[in-house]
């Protein structure tokens, strides 16, 4: 099984990760079109994606965000990694693996100097959805008239800052005007053309991200595989329990007409 690799926490990453607004509003680009559709595609059964989307969200999100539903020790347990693992390469905020993932930040605090506290991500692929999720940390583009430097077709005016970007460079939104009928016309998403490439291929930020949604489908129901292993079983059961009782029934009402 492979052993989580940590990269050094960025304090400049994580102090931006601050202003993050993942769940505010729909999906809508600029003048109310259509957004993106990409689907995220991800494994929650993919042990290594979970380990790698971990090492993620410690790195890029947890300075500012929580997912104040999950023990680090029911962490390491389901991503198979041992208990010295789990301290020397996810254990930056917390002293014990009993703790849940919590930040020092006090929402108060947050929202006197942001003007919102960031959300916890516990259950924001189940709230969102996990292709949105996919593809908001996609969507960014710049737009110089953003304090941020940059939107993002999934949320316009998102108060999040692009924190990946030097993972995925940066890159234009293309919106072309479509009629809506009545001689109106409304701006909609096209397509985005890259304007300064990242430490990341494209391939690879999307791989990057992938894990990092798997890793946040997973924190919103740890019990999930269980849960489908179980339902499986029950289902196998109830077949091969109805089979057995259809045939009894016929062996005692064989004689009656």
């Amino acid at each position: 099984m492979p052993v989580l690799v940590m990269k050094s926490i960025r304090l400049s990453a994580l102090a931006a990760t601050c202003l993050a607004m993942l769940g505010a509003v729909p999906a809508l680009a600029a003048g109310g079109g259509s957004a993106m559709s990409d689907h995220a595609g991800n494994d929650v059964g993919n042990v290594a994606s979970l380990q790698r989307g971990a090492r993620n969200f410690v790195n890029y999100c947890l300075g500012c965000h929580s997912a104040q539903y999950v023990r680090y020790n029911r962490l390491a347990q389901d991503l198979q990694i041992s208990e010295q693992q789990l301290i020397d390469n996810l254990m930056f905020a917390a002293e014990k693996p009993t703790e849940t993932m919590r930040i020092s930040m006090r929402p108060a605090d947050a929202e006197r100097w942001f003007g919102v506290a960031p959300p916890d991500l516990s259950l924001i692929a189940r709230s969102k959805g996990v292709d949105y999720v996919y593809n908001f940390l996609r969507g960014f583009y710049v737009d110089p008239s953003r304090a941020t430097g940059v939107n993002n077709v999934m949320l316009q005016n998102a108060a999040m800052p692009h924190v990946l970007w030097e993972l995925q460079g940066e890159q234009q939104a293309v919106f072309e005007d479509v009629n809506v009928g009545e001689g109106m016309t409304q701006k909609v998403f096209k397509e985005f053309q890259a304007t300064s490439p990242g430490q990341l291929s494209p391939e690879e930020y999307d791989q990057f991200v992938r894990d990092t949604v798997n890793f946040l489908d997973y924190v919103a129901e740890p019990m999930q595989l269980e849960r489908q292993r179980l339902g499986i079983g029950v289902l196998a059961f109830l077949l091969v329990f109805g089979i057995l009782a259809y045939l009894l029934k016929q062996e005692i009402w064989k004689d009656v007409k």
